[in-house]
């Protein structure tokens, strides 16, 4: 119960800065205005030059580096003015206690004569204000669509207005939850579980609840449905910090897959103005390059965009790892690839009678 309280008033909390930086924004812009200065904005700069490896958080950061963004720069002037529309939307949202989409912020934008062309648009406004009020959009009740879902035992409590104090064991749905904002927010009541299962197909995700996996292993298990959305890597991180829970990494057998795992363990470039979003300690433990020859599994070549990304993960930072160098170098010689589901040329419970089981051992044994 004291749990609770404190998670409420932390939440409450953080509604109440996110609304306060948001209006000392506005009054920063309004202030010069009255001045009789241009306005401007001076934010932290999101290029890659400026994305370091920070040993601290065992993660990326933003590096020192700034931009200016004036009202006394034509060439400004639009960005300048979505930029404060957006700001204002989102306070708007937390003073009504509203939420919103990435995709709803663009095109309720039309409704106030606030046109982008495209959504990435304002999507890049919206990290540009996180960035510079240091606070994620999820704290500006902005929220992707959601995809990755979770299955296992683990009992939670909503925190979210309307179902506060409503409890669910996640093993309720036999397709697993979406993981929103109600999921991610929630108390962690009580659970069995021993270790989570994070895997990047959904196909394997359902194969792994078939099977009984979440009791076999008594695992927590989540689908990420291709790149981890933030969602699912903040709620990652917290079944790894506060239930102590060992985050073991399933992808597809190529460079793509172990960025996948190199994100939710590093963090992403996009999205290194936000914390904790990633879990230093969560281990990749396949499809290996290596695991592509020693089961014999059903390849495709790799094509011109594959070695491109090969060559820019060998050069990435968090890849400099004596297991991420040496898979690294083997997709370099094999120029082949293969996907969770190849496990399958030798019986549809392959993946979890023999290739899970042996890969358990294996990481047990180091």
């Amino acid at each position: 119960m004291a749990r609770k309280r404190r998670r409420k008033k932390v939440q409450s909390r953080r509604r109440e800065e996110t609304i306060k930086a948001l209006t000392d924004l506005g009054n920063r812009i309004y202030n010069m205005m009255r001045n009789g200065e241009f306005p401007y904005l001076k934010l932290p700069s999101r290029s890659v030059s400026n994305i370091i490896y920070s040993e601290e958080e065992r993660g990326y950061v933003l590096g020192s580096k700034t931009k200016v963004r004036s009202a006394a720069n034509f060439m400004h002037l639009k960005k300048f003015a979505q930029f404060v529309w957006i700001a204002y939307f989102t306070k708007e949202l937390l003073v009504n206690k509203k939420t919103s989409t990435l995709r709803d912020v663009y095109y309720s934008s039309q409704a106030y004569g606030v046109d982008f062309e495209e959504q990435s648009e304002s999507d890049e406004l919206i990290m540009d204000l996180e960035s510079l009020i240091g606070r994620p959009r999820e704290d500006m009740n902005i929220f992707p669509a959601e995809r990755a879902a979770i299955f296992g035992d683990l009992t939670i409590e909503y925190t979210v207005p309307g179902y506060e104090g409503k409890k669910i064991n996640l093993t309720t749905h036999p397709d697993g939850l979406m993981i929103g904002h109600s999921l991610r927010t929630s108390e962690f009541v009580e659970t069995s579980a021993e270790r989570v299962f994070v895997i990047e197909k959904d196909a394997i995700f359902n194969r792994f609840i078939e099977e009984r996996i979440y009791q076999k292993y008594k695992a927590i298990l989540i689908s990420t449905s291709g790149q981890a959305p933030r969602a699912a890597r903040y709620l990652i991180r917290r079944l790894n910090q506060e239930l102590g829970l060992p985050v073991y990494i399933f992808t597809d057998g190529d460079v793509w897959g172990l960025h996948i795992a190199g994100v939710i363990i590093y963090g992403s470039a996009n999205s290194a103005h936000v914390r904790d979003l990633h879990t230093p300690d969560a281990k990749w433990i396949g499809v290996w390059a290596s695991d592509i020859e020693k089961y014999k599994l059903p390849t495709d070549p790799f094509t011109e965009v594959d070695m491109k990304r090969l060559q820019e993960l060998m050069r990435d930072p968090r890849y400099k790892g004596e297991l991420w160098q040496r898979e690294l170098e083997k997709f370099r010689k094999l120029k082949k690839k293969s996907e969770l589901e190849a496990f399958s040329r030798y019986g549809l419970t392959y993946i979890v009678d023999t290739y899970l089981k042996n890969k358990m051992e294996e990481i047990n044994s180091l």
